[in-house]
C-alpha cells in the first residue's frame, strides 16, 4: 500500500506497485524556490487545474526547464484547500483513461502551496499571503480556471451583486469578490514597483483574456471614481506592455472524480483514493481522472517572461489564431455537440455522456451540427485541422467510456452557452450572403429541445431536476403554464421573450428567420411522452445530409 504523502524519491518502487510514475524533482526544493521567487500563480484549484496545468508544471520541473513550480489560490471552497491540498501535501495523482480500459498514472509535486482566499472581511490571512506574493518581480504569469461565472460582475438586470457593489464603496482594503480581490493585489505590485505581469485566463469559453480585462478595468475604474487609486494605476492595467490579457483555447474534457477510478486505485494499493464531497457540492480527490486528448493554445504575450510553455505542449501564437481556435472549439467543434448531448442527455435520462454516443440518433445530431451546419462557416486556426478534430471527438473522445461525464455537468449554465455556442455560428450564416440561416435545422432542433427542457418535464412525461442555471427560475416560468399532450397550442407568447433575448443568443432569433421553426419544432415535442426522441428521428429522416 501506499499514499499520496509518501516520500515518492525514497518509495519509488510502492509507487510503481500501485502503476503510479512518479517525478524526478524534490518536492520540497522545488516548494522552497517557489515560494521565495514566484514565478506562477493559478486561481481555481479544481479538477481541471490538478489534470492539466499542474501536469504543465510538473513536465517543465521534470525536464530541467524549471525550477519552480505553482502557487494555487482558491476564493470559493476552504475544503480544497485544506482537506485535499494540505491533506495531501499539495500532491496529485492524475489518471487518464484511455478508451481501451487501460490508464496512465503520474504523481505530481508541481504545486508548492495552496492559500485559501475568500472574503477578506471575515479571512485576511489568504489575501495577505497572496499579496506578498503578487508584489514580487519575480512573479511572470498569474493563470485563471474559475469558470465563466468567476468573471460576473452583474446580474441580469445589470446591476452589480451585492459582494461587487460592496467592494466598490468600501475600496481595495477587504474585498469579497473575488475580482474585486485581484484588482486589489494588482494594485499591491503597482504600489511596489509597478512591475509587468500577464493575467492569463484559461478559462473555456471565447475572448477569455478580453472578459477578465473588463472585469478588472470596471472594479479599478469604479475605485477611481471614488478615489480609491489613481490615474497612474488605470494606466498601469492599461499598457499591454505593463499588463497582459492574452486569450487562450483550452480543451481536456475533466469531470468529477470517478468512483471507477477511486476503486481501480484503492485495488492496485493507493490508500488516499477517497472522493471529497464539500459543503459546497464540491466533488475532488487526492486523483483527478481525465482523458487523454488536450489542447492548450496560448496568445504569447508575457512582458516579464514566463516559464516555457511551448516544451510542456503548449502552442502559443499570436491572437487571431488562438481566436480562430477557440472560435473553432467553441463554436463549431466541441462545445456546441457537447451542449446538444447535454440538453437531450439530461431530459432523456442518460447518466453518461459515453452511454449518448450508443443512441444513433444523438451521435448523427452532433454529426449534423458539427459537420455539416457549423465546419462550412469555421476558420481553420492552421494549428489544429477542424475536421480531424471533430472525427476525434466522435470517434474517440466522446465515446469513452473510462471518461465518467454526465450530461447534467455538461448542461450546467447553458443560457449563459448558448450565444457562443450556437449564436457565433448563426451570425456567421446572416453575415454570408451565399448563405440563409433559415437553411439551419438542428441547431434550432437543439434550441426547441432546451425550451422543453426548461419545462422542467423530461420526455416520459416526469419532471425531472434541470441543472443549475443563473436564469432557469426566470426562463421557466414562461413555459412553466405549457402541458404535453397537443403539438397545436400556440407557444409564441411563452417563448417570444426567450428567442428574442440577445442577451442569450447575442442576436434575435426571430429577427434572423429561426424563431418560428424553433416554435415548430418546440410544439411537436409537446405531443407528449416519446415526442424529443421522435422529433428528432423524424428530423434527422427528413433533413440530415450524408456525413462522410
Amino acid at each position: 500500500m501506499v499514499k499520496i504523502t509518501d516520500n515518492y524519491l525514497e518509495n519509488k518502487q510502492a509507487f510503481a506497485d500501485s502503476k503510479i510514475t512518479v517525478p524526478t524533482y524534490d518536492a520540497k526544493k522545488v516548494a522552497e524556490k517557489t515560494l521565495a521567487e514566484p514565478h506562477w500563480i493559478h486561481f481555481g484549484g479544481g479538477n481541471l487545474f490538478r489534470a492539466f496545468h499542474a501536469a504543465i508544471a510538473s513536465k517543465l520541473l521534470d525536464d530541467g526547464v524549471a525550477d519552480t513550480g505553482v502557487i494555487v489560490s482558491d476564493t470559493y471552497d476552504d475544503q480544497v484547500v485544506n482537506d485535499i491540498y494540505g491533506k495531501y501535501d499539495n500532491k496529485i495523482v492524475r489518471v487518464v483513461t484511455k478508451a481501451d480500459g487501460s490508464q496512465d498514472r503520474d504523481l505530481f509535486a508541481s504545486v508548492a502551496k495552496a492559500v485559501f482566499a475568500g472574503p477578506a472581511t471575515e479571512d485576511a490571512s489568504g489575501f495577505e499571503e497572496l499579496k506578498s506574493y503578487f508584489t514580487q518581480s519575480s512573479l511572470q504569469v498569474v493563470s485563471f480556471s474559475i469558470t465563466e461565472k468567476g468573471y460576473h460582475l452583474k446580474n441580469g438586470a445589470g446591476e452589480f451583486f451585492p459582494p461587487v457593489a460592496r467592494d466598490i464603496e468600501n475600496g481595495p482594503a477587504k474585498p469579497e469578490n473575488n475580482m474585486s480581490l485581484l484588482v486589489s493585489l494588482l494594485l499591491a505590485r503597482y504600489q511596489n514597483g509597478a512591475v509587468p505581469l500577464t493575467m492569463m485566463s484559461t478559462d473555456n469559453f471565447s475572448q477569455n483574456g478580453d472578459r477578465l480585462k473588463s472585469s478588472v478595468m470596471t472594479i479599478a475604474k469604479a475605485w477611481q471614481d471614488k478615489g480609491f487609486v489613481d490615474q497612474g494605476f488605470i494606466d498601469y492595467l492599461s499598457d499591454s506592455k505593463k499588463i497582459a490579457f492574452p486569450l487562450s483555447m483550452i480543451d481536456r474534457i475533466t469531470p468529477n472524480p470517478s468512483e471507477t477510478i477511486e476503486k481501480s486505485l484503492l485495488d492496485d494499493g493507493f490508500e488516499d483514493a477517497t472522493i471529497l464531497h464539500s459543503k459546497k457540492h464540491t466533488n475532488i480527490a487526492a486523483f483527478t481522472n481525465t482523458e487523454e486528448a488536450h489542447y492548450l493554445v496560448v496568445e504569447d504575450t508575457f512582458p516579464n517572461g514566463r516559464p516555457a510553455f511551448e516544451k510542456a505542449g503548449v502552442i502559443m501564437t499570436d491572437r487571431d489564431t488562438v481566436n480562430s481556435a477557440d472560435e473553432m472549439k467553441v463554436t463549431t467543434c466541441l462545445n456546441p455537440l457537447h451542449t446538444a448531448l447535454a440538453v437531450y442527455g439530461s431530459i432523456l435520462g442518460y447518466q453518461s455522456i459515453s452511454s449518448e454516443m450508443g443512441n444513433e440518433d444523438l451521435v448523427a445530431l452532433i454529426k449534423q451540427i458539427g459537420y455539416v451546419e457549423g465546419l462550412p462557416v469555421v476558420k481553420d486556426p492552421k494549428v489544429i485541422n477542424p475536421k480531424s478534430f471533430i472525427d476525434e471527438l466522435v470517434q474517440k473522445r466522446l465515446p469513452n467510456p473510462y471518461t465518467p461525464d454526465k450530461p447534467q455537468r455538461i448542461a450546467t449554465d447553458t443560457s449563459q452557452k448558448l450565444g457562443v455556442r450556437y449564436g457565433v455560428t448563426i451570425q456567421h450564416y446572416v453575415d454570408d450572403a451565399n448563405r440563409d440561416p433559415k437553411d439551419l435545422n438542428f441547431i434550432p432542433l437543439v434550441i426547441a429541445t432546451w425550451l422543453r427542457y426548461l419545462m422542467g418535464i423530461n420526455d416520459k412525461g416526469e419532471t425531472f431536476e434541470p441543472s443549475p442555471d443563473p436564469m432557469y427560475d426566470e426562463l421557466h416560468a414562461k413555459v412553466a403554464d405549457l402541458k404535453l399532450g397537443s403539438s397545436d397550442v400556440d407557444v409564441h407568447e411563452d417563448v417570444k421573450g426567450i428567442l428574442s433575448n440577445k442577451g442569450i443568443f447575442n442576436l434575435d432569433l426571430y429577427e434572423v428567420g429561426l424563431g418560428d421553426k424553433i416554435e415548430a419544432y418546440f410544439k411537436q415535442e409537446l405531443a407528449g411522452a416519446g415526442a424529443i426522441e421522435q422529433v428528432l428521428h423524424d428530423t434527422l429522416a427528413a433533413k440530415g445530409q450524408e456525413v462522410d
